[in-house]
């Protein structure tokens, strides 16, 4: 498991492929990488990633299945070449997550959601390219709409799992931890259902007070981070760890300093648990 940057730490300030310049400035030995690489194509990104020495840990998932069926299809006609490019240059892993709230009843939400998930997942099968769903827990987004959706761990795995056999969880210790999840349910996972892991800590607060963008770099607050931490690694997760830290002053920072306090208290965490 190595650390790899995520724009959270710049507060979105640093584009592709400075941000790339940037993991490698500050001692990442991985970064998340930005669609916008596909710009540079399928050589220029390889060489990029190599010449700097990183590893390419997750791509984000660009199809919006959120909106109306037109932005569905939209998406999903350009998501054949981005798995392509995904596959090209070492990363073929894409994440992206659901809000634990609804509009519409869950069951009827999950239907839609599941439909046009597993037709994402068939093309990205095409190029072995997996897809992660993050699960997301914190009470107020389980409240911003007038259903609850999902938002435990082994419900999304569940889910996941019926999007198609490529598709697995995006697992944030920040979630895991407000949705009261364990250890047992990240070994439950394994290996091979655990697509990319992201890492931040929590205040002291009770649940109704937690706020999604209010939070601590890894080692500051009171999550189980090296049980977290260690229970990934038993199941075999060999690939990138990003720390996701929305707040924390971060966009008050230089990039520069925002990337090198993430990767501080990662690696500090990571050697805590021995997992480093």
């Amino acid at each position: 498991m190595y650390p790899a940057l995520n724009g959270t730490l710049v507060a979105g300030r640093t584009p592709w492929p400075e941000f790339a310049h940037l993991a490698a400035k500050t001692g990442y030995p991985g970064t998340d990488v930005a669609m916008k690489a596909m710009e540079l194509g399928i050589p220029s990104t390889r060489e990029l990633l190599s010449s700097l020495k990183l590893k390419p840990a997750i791509l984000p998932f660009p199809v919006d299945f959120r909106k109306d069926e037109a932005a569905f299809q939209q998406g999903l006609a350009k998501l054949d070449a981005a798995a392509q490019f995904a596959a090209a240059i070492g990363c073929p892993r894409m994440g992206t997550w659901l809000l634990p709230s609804s509009e519409i009843p869950k069951d009827e939400q999950k239907k839609i959601f599941r439909a046009r998930l597993r037709a994402c997942a068939d093309v990205l099968a095409r190029t072995h390219v997996r897809l992660g769903i993050e699960f997301v827990s914190p009470v107020h987004l389980r409240k911003r709409f007038p259903y609850e959706f999902i938002y435990r761990c082994d419900e999304m795995l569940e889910f996941a799992k019926s999007c198609g056999s490529n598709a697995g969880i995006l697992l944030d210790s920040w979630h895991w931890h407000h949705a009261g999840a364990t250890t047992k349910d990240i070994l439950a996972a394994g290996r091979d259902n655990i697509i990319h892991v992201q890492l931040a800590d929590a205040p002291n607060l009770p649940p109704d007070r937690i706020m999604d963008n209010e939070r601590l770099m890894p080692g500051e607050g009171v999550i189980d981070l090296a049980g977290f931490l260690q229970a990934v690694k038993k199941t075999g997760y060999a690939d990138g760890i990003s720390p996701e830290v929305f707040g924390r002053g971060l966009k008050d920072m230089a990039p520069e300093d925002g990337a090198r306090l993430g990767l501080r208290t990662t690696q500090e965490v990571m050697r805590k648990a021995g997992v480093a």
